[in-house]
């Protein structure tokens, strides 16, 4: 499987960033926004430039202004992806950020949402945070879950899916086709228990939802429909 594309167009990160505020939240640092009060969360999954990426933290507050505390972990331990650094390829990186890992950090994260009140909880994920949410779709871990531009999610993952699921994927993507998707489609239809629906974006490529560049009409376009579509989910099943 190509890793070429989740690479492609990095962020230039920086913390200072958002309108939300950096805490510990189940053991990892995590940049939260939104209502702290709220009985509704909103987990996101970054790819794997991290939780600091600027458009990242964007949308976390534009998930926090529809009115859920949002909540995005460091699952990279400060340790995020890196271009250009010859001694650490995406291949090395990966051996020791595995998204097995991040779905067990997530665990304590979700216990203590729920120990502050929350009620219900959404995640979203995005390239190597697809298949951490996948993981905890099987379960009762969240209410709803949106993939964007997965990678690594499998059919046999999809087959066990539990929660309602959105999958919002690009044309023009290695890690996750569109023959792949439709796959998926095909999965999630003989699964009436579970509400789904999977969209493929004309005209984009792998990583445009958080990775879109500001000059590429097409993308921003595309991003911010992608964002609606993963608002509109989360405000149907997560409240």
């Amino acid at each position: 499987m190509s890793d070429s594309q989740c690479c492609e167009n990095p962020p230039n990160l920086t913390s200072s960033c958002g309108g939300g505020s950096v805490i510990e939240v189940g053991g990892l640092k995590a940049y939260v926004a939104g209502p702290s009060d709220s009985k509704h969360a909103i987990l996101l999954v970054s790819d794997i430039f991290g939780y600091e990426a600027p458009k990242f933290r964007k949308l976390a507050d534009k998930v926090a202004a529809a009115g859920f505390y949002v909540v995005v972990p460091d699952f990279f331990y400060g340790d995020p992806f890196v271009f250009d650094v010859p001694e650490k390829p995406i291949e090395v990186w990966r051996e020791s950020h595995g998204t097995d890992k991040g779905f067990e950090d997530a665990k304590p994260i979700i216990a203590a949402l729920k120990s502050k009140g929350i009620s219900t909880i959404g995640a979203a994920g995005f390239c190597w945070g697809a298949k951490v949410v996948v993981e905890l779709a099987k379960s009762d871990y969240i209410q709803s879950a949106v993939l964007l531009h997965p990678s690594r999610v499998t059919v046999d993952d999809i087959k066990e899916v539990k929660a309602p699921i959105a999958v919002l994927g690009a044309e023009i993507d290695k890690a996750s086709p569109p023959e792949l998707l439709k796959q998926f489609e095909e999965v999630l239809s003989t699964k009436p228990e579970v509400n789904s629906y999977v969209k493929i974006f004309p005209g984009v490529v792998h990583g445009w939802s958080v990775r879109y560049k500001d000059e590429n009409e097409i993308e921003v376009k595309s991003a911010e429909e992608a964002h609606q579509n993963m608002v509109d989910w989360f405000t149907r099943y997560v409240k």
